[in-house]
């Protein structure tokens, strides 16, 4: 089972919220038309990204580097003695954290000329064994102009979570 990761711009947590109550928590990038800015990016999860804006920063990773603020599901989530049920959507997903303003300020920061050495640190996480800086720079590339996007519009990224 893969996990199926979109990271998209919005311009606040209430209208993604919004977005993902009219997809039935759908990926606002599969609407029609797609509700977000966005970047499909199987497979990279927080752990995988946080990996990226460790390269970047070039500073050990730490699994708090990309800890956002979680916006779906709406719900609660159950308590340390809370049951969940097969229809919980904390256990079921899919899940939507909005991303902190240093994640997306790092990927804004990122000069052009540097993209290549940053995705050859990046490709060195166990994470993305095999694959190669031409595989992976192409999504490296789509999420740093994201990144610069929501920084201009002043708005935020977000990722959302699928298994």
């Amino acid at each position: 089972m893969g996990v199926l990761t979109d990271y998209f711009r919005a311009p606040h947590a209430e209208a993604v919220v919004q977005s993902l109550e009219e997809t039935d928590g759908g990926s606002p990038l599969l609407a029609e038309p797609p509700r977000f800015e966005g970047a499909d990016a199987k497979g990279v999860d927080n752990v995988v990204l946080g990996k990226l804006i460790a390269a970047i920063r070039r500073t050990e990773w730490r699994v708090d580097l990309v800890d956002g603020t979680t916006v779906w599901p709406t719900c609660p989530a159950p308590g340390p003695d809370g049951t969940e049920t097969e229809d919980d959507p904390w256990a079921t997903g899919p899940w939507v954290w909005e991303l902190p303003s240093l994640v997306r300020d790092t990927l804004a920061r990122v000069p052009d000329s540097t993209v290549p050495a940053v995705i050859a640190r990046w490709t060195d996480a166990e994470e993305l064994q095999g694959a190669s800086v031409e595989s992976i720079q192409p999504l490296a590339e789509k999420l740093i102009v994201l990144a610069r996007r929501a920084q201009d519009a002043d708005e935020q990224l977000y990722c959302w979570l699928s298994l």
